[in-house]
């Protein structure tokens, strides 16, 4: 059985009981189907990256100088040395 409440209480929510109980039913559903992966049997199957047989086509990656920095520092509503200007996140 899941240790429901440690989960519960690590993740700061509070359910009543019979949510509580609906939720650890399907938490073991999902772990007792997710068990019976572990037991096919995958010995000499190659790894697959897709099912799809087509291919990706990147394209060259060119770098490209669309706004000069006068034109995007124009739009700023505070700058510092050539710099967005931003109130600080951090205390």
């Amino acid at each position: 059985m899941l240790d429901f409440l440690k989960y519960e209480a690590v993740s700061m929510l509070d359910f009543s009981d019979d949510e509580r109980e609906t939720l650890i039913k399907r938490a073991e559903a999902c772990i007792e189907g997710f068990g019976k992966l572990e037991t096919i049997e995958v010995g000499g199957v190659e790894p697959l990256v897709s099912v799809l047989s087509m291919h990706t086509v990147l394209r060259e990656d060119v770098s490209e100088k669309l706004l000069s920095r006068d034109e995007v520092m124009a739009n700023a509503p505070e700058q510092y040395d050539g710099y967005f200007q931003v109130p600080g996140t951090l205390e």
